[in-house]
């Protein structure tokens, strides 16, 4: 039987040789090299424009079986609540309670003050603004993915067969391709950047360095498929400048370092995330901190603070909200960042969730998870816009500059400006929130008038 089976095994051998060649051949040509060069053919433009056009089908036709059928096909969701509220302070409202009672003056307690904080705890919990930005929006068109639609039923076979197409090209040709590519993006990062690790500091180790994430990012930016719209490209980070961006998911790093290098600020890692941490920081001066070690964050600000005094290293990237938000709103800014004397270039990131949720949900899906989820979906279609670069007006705080920063990059991006800390994603209110409303309220009864509270400046 050996005899027969030794040319059926070299014909096998045979064809996978020639499949892999042709696999590597197609991979080098149309996706490392443009990569290094940073070309592109427009193969993903038009891929982005075909896949809009079936979505638009799917989605009339979906609507149009539901209707018929009478099927919810979408959860009723509002960025904007369910509540309208009107901005006015605590002072005006307790007039307006008052009103009607036996006392106006607002000079002593009343049992009906009460009322005022009963309502605004139960709209609180009826109209949650903060929970809700983290969690995945739900998409007011079907991208032929289930995880998008939750009340997926069956309409149409036409429809569920273009779906089975879709999941076969996803998982059968895309997810292979995505993977082939980020791997080899992050082993040549480690490889490369640990080479260069040994050079002695110079013009040319900083060069080599700067052309080798670039390239590497190109090739982890195409892993995902990831069709990038750069705007206003003349503000760019400067070298010994702090960019500061709003933050949706860990990708946010590599659609910005494709474009250009910076010095990464982050916690540091273990495992593959920690192995690449380590030989990224031999070619280039980022700065990995533990988050729980008190000391770590002095010698972080100190660090900080003599890397912007250097003018010839690389601009500094910064997510200061320090949680990924859904792509809807832009919450808090922690203050750290604004208060290094240096010029602060924003950055707003805007993602379109109708080709994949870039969105990481870090309390419902693991890191590896996640991208797989990322490297399933279609693309991840994103704009970014380079604001003019802003320094602390005379007489302004750090939280002040925060607030104005935050407050540009959510106009710019189309996103919501919320006061809130996204830290309450994991933690619960602090007590100093209560505790300000407390004082509010003893300032109105002694007779100091109080118009309004940020809660940016308590945390």
């Amino acid at each position: 039987m050996g005899p027969f089976m030794s040319p059926f095994n070299n014909l096998l051998c045979m064809l996978l040789g020639i499949s892999f060649t042709v696999w590597f051949t197609l991979l080098l040509v149309f996706i490392i090299v443009p990569a290094i060069f940073g070309l592109s053919f427009g193969i993903r433009g038009l891929y982005m424009k075909t896949l809009l056009k079936v979505f638009k089908w799917a989605t009339v036709r979906m609507e149009r079986g539901a209707k018929e059928k009478n099927h919810l096909l979408y959860k009723p969701y509002s960025l904007n609540g369910i509540i309208a509220k009107e901005p006015t302070s605590l002072e005006e409202e307790l007039k307006e309670i008052r009103r009607n009672g036996s006392s106006r003056d607002l000079d002593e307690f009343e049992v009906s003050d009460t009322f005022y904080f009963c309502r605004r705890g139960i709209e609180s919990i009826v109209d949650d603004e903060v929970t809700k930005r983290f969690t995945a929006e739900e998409l007011e068109s079907w991208n032929l993915l289930t995880r998008s639609n939750y009340n997926f039923q069956h309409i149409s076979t036409r429809l569920t067969v273009l779906w089975g197409l879709g999941v076969v090209i996803r998982y059968g040709f895309l997810l292979p391709l995505r993977l082939t590519l980020a791997i080899t993006g992050v082993s040549l990062l480690v490889v490369f950047t640990t080479m260069i690790g040994f050079l002695p500091n110079g013009r040319v180790k900083h060069f080599l360095s700067e052309k080798v994430h670039l390239m590497c990012y190109r090739i982890c930016v195409r892993a995902l498929t990831a069709i990038i719209t750069y705007h206003h490209s003349e503000n760019k980070p400067k070298n010994g400048g702090i960019c500061v961006a709003n933050h949706t998911s860990p990708i946010d790093i590599i659609i910005l370092a494709s474009d250009g290098c910076y010095a990464m600020v982050g916690q540091i890692h273990g495992g593959l995330m920690g192995l690449i941490q380590k030989s990224m920081v031999k070619a280039c001066p980022h700065i990995w901190f533990e988050r729980s070690e008190g000391k770590d964050r002095h010698l972080v600000a100190k660090r900080l603070n003599d890397h912007v005094k250097d003018k010839r290293k690389l601009p500094i990237l910064i997510f200061p909200e320090g949680t990924c938000i859904n792509n809807t709103s832009v919450m808090m800014f922690k203050k750290g960042s604004f208060e290094i004397a240096s010029t602060v270039y924003p950055v707003a990131i805007k993602y379109d969730p109708r080709f994949g949720e870039a969105f990481w949900n870090s309390s419902k899906f693991g890191m590896v998870n996640y991208l797989l989820r990322m490297m399933s979906s279609w693309a991840i279609v994103c704009s970014v816009w380079y604001l003019p670069p802003m320094s602390r007006q005379e007489g302004e705080d750090a939280v002040q500059f925060a607030n104005r920063v935050k407050a540009a990059i959510a106009r710019q991006g189309g996103l919501v400006d919320l006061l809130w800390d996204g830290g309450l994603k994991r933690g619960k209110v602090k007590d100093t929130f209560k505790e300000e409303q407390q004082k509010l309220y003893s300032k109105i009864l002694v007779g100091t008038s109080v118009s309004s509270w940020d809660p940016a400046v308590h945390l």
